[in-house]
């Protein structure tokens, strides 16, 4: 885990080496003034020697002012480093994101993976700056105290060692108890955001259901659950300022009784009274930087568990990689699923797709037709590798699927999504995701094949129309045809409509599917559907039920030879109902 953050401080090296260096050089100049101040009182004051007070005092003001120099460079390059660690985290982690694919996105939530790239990162943030301020300051500051403090008197030195121990030690048992509740505590804000992430994307759904009053409980009871942690952890920490302070006074009272003794019963030859406020100066430095170093570790051991969960995003390796060798062109958009096995859960007995061999020719037109939960998406989601097989093996263009590059099939072959997703833009800037060279008369001729013109030219900014965040300014079946006219920029070899027009009506619907056939006839084209009007035209359609191809056909072939379709086709046109109506009426599906 250290090794990985490590890693991401990068070019903020120097900062983080100079940081300590001029926390070193302030502590130095602090371990002096005490020093200096010995003999400013027994030389200087106590000798009614001016000349003295004046040359120490300026020494004094010196060593302050370096001090404090020393202390804003090290502020300076601290918050520098940390922010820069926390840049890099972030970075790391959205890039590493970027090459996850859908197998890797499936271990994290999204709710998990924004609180990493905020929360967990500003937690190691601050305790890194801690680190880098602190972990050096501190101990370093106990060492010159200590050591100037046996300089002066071994028996009061020994107070200081024998206290320093003790303190210790007790900070040492509260962190050890608080650490535990600050390691449960930082998941909690997992479902914090996931409770917000979900009442703002679904807020019109929350609305239209009158459910503010449910999501405002969810939202509290996740916010609490975060409050008890922390109500926990602090309540233990809040005894390391009593533990501080009992020490401190403790040690000035037995320094101030004992030095009193000393210099009254040796005549001020054992110790003498600057010897004794430089050593009370110490006493102070020594227990205040303990305090400090316990403050550290409290923050270490708070943002631990943040570094954890970031390690796990920066070391979780993609499962589907490019091939040392890959090839670059795809040749055509014939497809072959030859024994295709396929499980979203690595070493699963339980297939979600079993035994599926398929042969699709180039510029073939396909209809894909099943049940909810019948596999149909699983099955396109492996031609763009999207997933890898489990046993056998996926061609497109004459090779496995595995032996491309990722981008180069990726951009041969162009899905439309079920979920239909937009982006806050100009339908220009959406319409160029498919082909950011695209000219304004190619996307208007993909919108015309789309359907899409239609509605584009009603809005007064036509093709600079803004669309919101999700689309939200447009209909289902806009977004709907949009999304098609996208994926059309592309030019592909494959392209598939993932039940994409189901918010289409029907005469679009049949617009749509003779503009493809008119205009891209050596594209192969495969298109899921729950309507069997979307796919009847098609060169051959497969029926699929339960992760098997339970028929393939033409539409004449399946009604004839095909049970499962028959039925479906007969529900559809004589009472209207849906794939997944008949499936339930039926028993079979």
């Amino acid at each position: 885990m250290i090794k990985t953050l490590a890693a991401h401080i990068k070019e903020f090296k120097k900062a983080s080496i100079a940081t300590p260096i001029f926390m070193i050089l302030e502590v130095i100049m602090e371990t002096l003034i005490p020093f200096l101040m010995s003999t400013l009182v027994d030389d200087g004051i106590n000798k009614s020697n001016m000349h003295h007070v004046y040359v120490v005092g300026s020494l004094m003001v010196v060593f302050a002012i370096i001090g404090l120099i020393a202390g804003l460079l090290g502020g300076k390059y601290g918050a520098k480093a940390s922010a820069g660690l926390a840049r890099n985290l972030r970075e790391g982690m959205y890039r590493n994101i970027q090459t996850f694919s859908f197998s890797n996105i499936d271990k994290f939530s999204t709710a998990g993976l924004v609180t990493r790239l905020t929360t967990d990162v500003t937690n190691v943030q601050n305790a890194y700056q801690m680190i880098l301020r602190m972990c050096m300051r501190a101990p370093v500051t106990i060492i010159c105290a200590m050591a100037a403090s046996f300089y002066y008197n071994v028996r009061i030195a020994s107070i200081y060692l024998l206290a320093v121990i003790l303190l210790g030690g007790v900070l040492m048992f509260i962190i050890s108890k608080a650490n535990k509740y600050f390691k449960a505590a930082f998941p909690k804000y997992d479902e914090l955001n996931a409770s917000v992430q979900e009442n703002v994307s679904a807020i019109r759904v929350v609305k239209a259901y009158v459910r503010e009053d449910y999501e405002q409980k969810k939202f509290k009871k996740a916010s609490h659950n975060i409050y008890n942690m922390f109500v926990k952890a602090e309540s233990i920490i809040v005894y390391n300022m009593p533990a501080m302070q009992f020490t401190v006074y403790v040690c000035i009272l037995l320094i101030s009784w004992l030095g009193a003794h000393m210099i009254v019963g040796s005549g001020g030859t054992t110790l003498t009274t600057g010897d004794l406020t430089s050593l009370m100066a110490y006493c102070m430095n020594i227990l205040t930087s303990l305090m400090m170093l316990s403050i550290v570790f409290v923050m270490v051991s708070m943002s631990s568990a943040s570094a954890e969960r970031i390690a796990e995003v920066l070391n979780e390796k993609a499962d589907i990689v490019n091939p040392e060798k890959p090839d670059y062109e795809v040749a055509d958009g014939g497809i072959v699923f030859d024994h295709v096995n396929f499980s979203y859960k690595k070493n699963s007995d339980e297939y979600v797709l079993s035994d599926i061999n398929l042969d699709i020719k180039p510029g073939e037109t396909i209809g894909i037709i099943g049940g909810t939960g019948s596999s149909k998406s699983s099955l396109v989601n492996l031609i763009s590798r999207l997933y890898d097989v489990s046993e056998g093996s996926v061609r497109v263009g004459g090779k496995d699927v595995r032996e491309y590059d990722l981008e180069t099939l990726r951009n041969e072959v162009s899905v439309v999504l079920q979920k239909n997703v937009l982006f806050s833009g100009t339908i220009l800037e959406n319409l160029r995701w498919g082909d950011k060279e695209a000219t304004e008369e190619e996307c208007k001729k993909a919108c015309e094949l789309a359907c899409a013109d239609e509605f584009i030219e009603r809005f007064p900014n036509g093709y600079n129309t803004y669309i919101e965040q999700g689309g939200s300014n447009v209909s289902g079946g806009q977004k709907q045809r949009l999304c098609i006219a996208r994926a059309l920029l592309k030019k592909p070899k494959i392209i598939i409509f993932d039940d994409s027009t189901s918010a289409v009506d029907t005469a679009t619907d049949a617009k749509i599917r003779k503009a493809l056939a008119t205009e891209i006839p050596d594209t192969t084209k495969i298109i899921i559907a729950q309507r069997i009007s979307s796919v009847q035209g098609a060169d051959r359609i497969i029926v699929m039920d339960e992760g098997k191809i339970d028929g393939i056909g033409t539409h004449e072939e399946l009604l004839e030879n095909n049970e499962i379709y028959r039925d479906v086709y007969e529900s559809q046109t004589g009472g209207g109902g849906d794939f997944d109506e008949k499936q339930s009426e039926g028993g079979d599906f």
